[in-house]
């Protein structure tokens, strides 16, 4: 039973509290001797929390204006194409040497060339050691499914080729370059050398992208194969830099072949001799009516110097040298 000092005490708190929290309730409280009611505020859910949304919302649509202003480039929507960025970086605008803009984005004008395809293509390294003869070998093991999945479809072929032998560049080049740091030291131009190598096998395959669309199961081999192939070669290379080094060059040898085997089925009708991709006379500056022969020509130039880069970094490992003692071919096309 409450008694009378007990209720003023807890009208008194209910009043402190204040409107804020509470809303009018009336409670009756009875007793033998008086019935008293007694003012008490109770919760008012979802008031405050409407109240905040709706200016939350308000505040919201005040700010969508300026967003969709700073999304199209912050001109007024005028032009939705631009970018402009906090950082101040604009893309320049290069042009050609015939005046015509330039059209790629993933590769400079300076950075393309011209081909020397009068290299000689039959070198050859005969494996004398072990290690050149593993080399050799696991070359040749690997060259067997391939022809058995692609056999004579030489465009999906040249595909899958490059990107597999766009791995050891890039993975020997991101190994010297952590040495590099490691060891505070310099790396002889090698790992800008392998690093080109690898951008310009993945040229290879952007150009033949525009000839030969591979199968949903080709891509699928893409996957397995690439991801296998760039464990093996980065465990190889840790262990034995010479071995690897000799790999590609065999590797390279085979892809000579394969090109002049796609030349032959070129020359013999079997494959059309279409146009070349715009990107590919852009890229080794050939004359505008080139064909997918003239091109097919260019790559297995490129292989070839592949090639002569990699047997000579394995033959400076042979000579127990390491390769930051040798200046690297840079520019060696």
């Amino acid at each position: 039973m409450m008694s009378h000092g007990g209720n003023t005490l807890a009208t008194s708190l209910m009043a402190a509290v204040g409107t804020r929290y509470f809303s009018a309730a009336s409670v009756r409280t009875t007793s033998n001797e008086a019935v008293m009611t007694t003012w008490i505020r109770a919760p008012v859910v979802g008031l405050r929390n409407k109240s905040t949304l709706a200016v939350d919302e308000k505040e919201q649509k005040e700010e969508k204006p300026a967003v969709k202003g700073l999304a199209s480039g912050g001109n007024g929507g005028k032009d939705e194409k631009s970018i402009v960025t906090y950082w101040g970086i604009e893309p320049g605008k290069l042009k050609k040497d015939d005046g015509t803009e330039w059209r790629w984005s993933c590769f400079r004008p300076w950075e393309t060339y011209q081909s020397n395809t009068s290299i000689d293509l039959k070198k050859h390294h005969v494996p004398s050691t072990l290690s050149d003869k593993m080399a050799y070998w696991t070359v040749k093991t690997l060259r067997w499914p391939t022809d058995l999945v692609f056999q004579r479809r030489y465009g999906c072929r040249a595909m899958m080729l490059e990107t597999v032998a766009a791995v050891p560049g890039m993975v020997a080049g991101m190994l010297l370059h952590c040495r590099s740091l490691r060891r505070f030291e310099h790396s002889g131009g090698w790992i800008k050398a392998l690093l080109e190598e690898a951008e310009n096998e993945r040229m290879h395959l952007m150009t033949f992208m525009e000839v030969a669309k591979p199968r949903w199961y080709e891509r699928a081999l893409v996957f397995a194969v690439q991801g296998v192939f760039f464990n093996a070669y980065f465990l190889g290379y840790i262990i034995s830099p010479k071995f690897a080094h000799r790999m590609v060059g065999y590797l390279e040898e085979e892809a000579i072949h394969s090109y002049t085997e796609f030349l032959k089925e070129l020359d013999k009708g079997n494959i059309e001799n279409v146009p070349a991709p715009a990107i590919a006379i852009d890229y080794w500056r050939l004359p505008a009516e080139s064909t997918l022969r003239d091109v097919v020509i260019v790559v297995r130039a490129d292989e070839a110097h592949h090639r002569d880069v990699n047997h000579f970094a394995s033959d400076i490992h042979y000579q127990g040298r390491e390769l930051k003692e040798t200046p690297a071919p840079l520019d060696y096309h």
